[in-house]
């Protein structure tokens, strides 16, 4: 599978679950109605969307170049790391504004689901490389 193809398809079913998670949670946890909350998580998707396929390339053009390789733990939690909190930056200030509160308690909302979404990247991503097998610049493959 090409890199951008695998970059994309990772992407799309990673925010699929995300969709389905982070809808109802928003709902219930600002007391705004499903169809508001639903659509804040698409759009919210399609942000983080665009974010994976670029810190995926990102992180693949820096892993190519280390003299270890593989996706050790370490380099996982790395990877997870700096995905989220990227898109926490990214995303709070649309939280607050779609859901009318301030930039304090969006930040709140978001470290709850940053709980979630950073074991949710790891395994995710585990489990993406186990189904269609690790990417070229984890391989030492030109």
């Amino acid at each position: 599978m090409s890199p951008t193809t695998r970059r994309v398809l990772q992407a799309v079913l990673y925010e699929v679950g995300a969709i389905v998670f982070v809808g109802p949670v928003l709902s219930f946890a600002f007391g705004k109605p499903a169809s508001s909350t639903f659509l804040l998580a698409v759009v919210l998707s399609a942000i983080a969307l665009c974010w994976n396929y670029v810190f995926n390339a990102a992180f693949e053009w820096w892993e190519s170049r280390q003299a270890v390789k593989g996706r050790s733990f370490a380099r996982r939690l790395a990877h997870g790391t700096g995905f989220e909190s990227g898109l926490t930056i990214i995303l709070v200030p649309v939280m607050a504004l779609w859901l009318d509160t301030t930039f304090l308690a969006a930040f709140l909302a978001n470290l709850g689901l940053l709980a979630f979404f950073f074991v949710y990247a790891v395994a995710f991503t585990w489990a993406f490389d186990k189904v269609f097998g690790l990417p070229q610049s984890a391989l030492g493959a030109p």
